[in-house]
């Protein structure tokens, strides 16, 4: 029994209800009080160690979107946290992820994307199946005694889910996909990425904290002032949204400013994605931006210091492409939706962490209106034992 078939549908125009309603009355959903956060939690090198080993190493991460390897035997390689990761999908459909460690010298087995059934190191020619099995290598018998069944590539648990290839960075742990995403797994399965189409990705470095890159995915205070040029300036009501909490997971909707024709028209489309960008935080990383043609899937982490951090924007189609004409269109609006992010918020991000460097101030200042912007700080400070206030 699936989960749909057990629940009602939870993204449903109640939702634009709820958004209108915020719009006419020209208020927000709000948190109960302001929040003051100390500058320490984004700078410092002690607490971004905690997060990395104790966090982030042991949280399930989105790997990759199930359908950048949709078929039998293609793989993607990835850097996350610094270590060179191997997705497969096996010749039986299974999904697999390997530290991409060569199991004689180190080096890298594979290399970018494509469809293999096996990988060559290029020190010594050790070839590895994309099952992990260690299948042959020259000169055996240097190796006399070694049981190649115990060479094997390193596999980190993982697991398919709800659109994603999921994985603990830790060789060994425990993984339970249902668990971690909790009440927010059956909207994840109503929004069905799974049948989505897998269209581009880039990546890229900017020097402010992981946290602090997140925090712009997470309130639309900011929209008229650095996206007023673009697209979602142009099209999203600035400082209104609706919120919800789902544990350590939230959901947001920012209105567009169409959305008030439903006030004289009813009889218009109450399609939540038609009238409302629907953007999900998945703890700890992981932004889900929801738009009536396909989702930006933007994944954010920190990169060797306190204040700097890769980001990876990816983009799936609601509906596949199929022909040289859509996937024109679809170029168009991923190009469109990654100039936003990379040109507008990755613009004046990296002064925000200039401001974390070098303030002389104690503490940030966050606002009621920004209350997902809180409920991120008030999760990680409580995992991390950070003090608040």
């Amino acid at each position: 029994m699936t989960i749909e078939s057990v629940r009602p549908m939870e993204i449903n125009e109640d939702l634009t209800r709820r958004a209108l309603r915020l719009v006419l009355d020209k208020t927000t959903d709000m948190a109960a009080e302001v929040l003051r956060v100390p500058l320490n939690y984004y700078r410092d090198p002690k607490l971004a160690d905690v997060e990395e080993s104790q966090m982030l190493r042991r949280t399930p991460l989105a790997i990759l979107p199930s359908v950048q390897v949709p078929n039998p035997n293609d793989f993607e390689v990835r850097s996350v946290l610094g270590s060179s990761l191997l997705v497969t999908r096996d010749g039986a459909g299974v999904s697999h992820v390997f530290l991409n460690y060569c199991r004689h010298r180190g080096a890298m087995p594979a290399c970018g994307a494509g469809n293999a059934s096996r990988f060559t190191c290029p020190y010594h020619a050790w070839t590895y199946r994309n099952t992990g099995d260690l299948a042959s290598l020259p000169g055996k018998s240097g190796f006399t005694g070694i049981r190649t069944e115990d060479y094997g590539l390193v596999e980190l648990p993982s697991e398919e889910a709800y659109g994603f290839i999921w994985a603990v960075l830790r060789p060994g742990a425990a993984i339970d996909i249902d668990a971690h995403l909790g009440p927010v797994r059956t909207q994840l399965a109503e929004l069905d990425y799974g049948s989505f189409g897998y269209h581009a990705h880039r990546e890229f470095t900017s020097e402010v904290s992981w946290k602090g890159a997140l925090e712009a995915f997470a309130e639309g205070y900011h929209f008229p002032f650095v996206h007023g040029q673009s697209l979602i300036g142009q099209n999203a009501l600035p400082n209104v949204a609706i919120y919800d909490e789902y544990g350590r997971h939230h959901r947001l909707g920012f209105p567009f400013n169409w959305i008030t024709n439903l006030d004289g028209d009813p009889a218009g489309s109450w399609d939540v994605r038609d009238n409302m960008g629907l953007i999900y935080w998945i703890y700890p990383n992981l932004i889900l931006a929801n738009s009536n043609v396909g989702v930006e899937v933007i994944d954010i982490l920190p990169a060797g210091a306190p204040t700097r951090c890769t980001v990876r924007h990816s983009w799936l189609a609601r509906i596949p492409a199929t022909s040289d004409e859509q996937r024109g269109v679809y170029d168009m609006i991923y190009d469109a939706v990654h100039a936003a992010v990379r040109d507008e918020d990755f613009a004046m991000l990296p002064q925000c962490g200039e401001g974390v460097r070098q303030g002389g101030h104690d503490h940030m200042i966050i606002g009621r209106n920004e209350i997902g912007v809180q409920h991120m700080i008030k999760v990680f400070a409580e995992v991390l034992g950070v003090a608040l206030d």
